[in-house]
């Protein structure tokens, strides 16, 4: 059974095995092709990041779209108020490497963009969910990406004061990356069909690839149907912590 109440107060649930792990390996292979490199020749990996905007194959959808998965997403934003994913996007795949990490550092996801750049509103219009992908095995060496545990519930009252159009994303992150520094961190690590359910609020980064394997993962958005009732008489466990982050 999902632990509800955990998500409300970490921010984040580990699903494991939530999609098969042959699956896995056939999108792992797919990815492969996509980037033309080689998996058994490193002199193939020349850069320590390299991203691949999304993949539609059936297997990808399939990945997204397994019965553990809907049914968690139902129990976390509510049935019928999030869109079933057709493929899956982006993919940082992150290499070994001495360099430090490309792309990363503490922040907020996005959840909309508007005129001015990229936005993050209190009632997270277009991003019901933050997920990732494991479509490799990640071990702590692995890049994995870095949580700050309960980090969500510290974003509500930076928002609070903006209205419908949010906040300025990169105005959102510096508050919210001053809010959360003390919160403990875990490492998103797995084994490929892993995936974990982040609340959109959750502060996280990239981290260095000091392994020998090459990190593969998607985090891609759930996104809405529409945007977070905060007034429903029975909230969503999304909508909970928004409010439990406004007391």
């Amino acid at each position: 059974m999902l632990d509800v109440d955990r998500f409300i107060d970490e921010g984040f649930l580990k699903i494991e095995s939530a999609f098969d792990r042959d699956l896995g390996l056939h999108c792992q292979e797919q990815l492969w092709d996509a980037i033309g490199q080689d998996p058994a020749d490193r002199s193939t990996w020349t850069e320590p990041l390299v991203r691949v905007p999304a993949m539609s194959t059936r297997e990808f959808t399939a990945a997204a779209g397994t019965k553990t998965l809907t049914d968690a997403y139902d129990a976390l934003v509510g049935p019928g108020r999030w869109r079933p994913r057709l493929g899956l996007g982006t993919f940082p795949l992150r290499f070994p490497s001495t360099e430090p990490p490309r792309e990363a550092g503490w922040h907020v996801e996005a959840s909309f963009y508007s005129e001015d750049g990229m936005r993050v509103s209190l009632r997270s219009r277009g991003r019901a969910l933050s997920l990732l992908f494991l479509f490799s095995d990640v071990g702590p060496d692995d890049a994995p990406t870095a949580i700050r545990v309960g980090s969500h519930l510290a974003v509500p009252p930076v928002l609070a004061g903006y209205g419908a159009e949010g906040a300025d994303w990169m105005s959102l992150c510096e508050n919210a990356v001053s809010a959360t520094q003390d919160c403990p961190v875990v490492s998103a690590t797995g084994r490929i069909g892993d995936v974990y359910l982040c609340h959109p609020f959750v502060v996280h980064t990239g981290t260095a690839h000091r392994g020998t394997v090459p990190r593969f993962m998607a985090q891609p958005p759930l996104e809405p149907t529409g945007e977070l009732d905060l007034e429903a008489a029975n909230p969503s466990p999304v909508a909970a912590a928004v409010l439990r982050g406004l007391r």
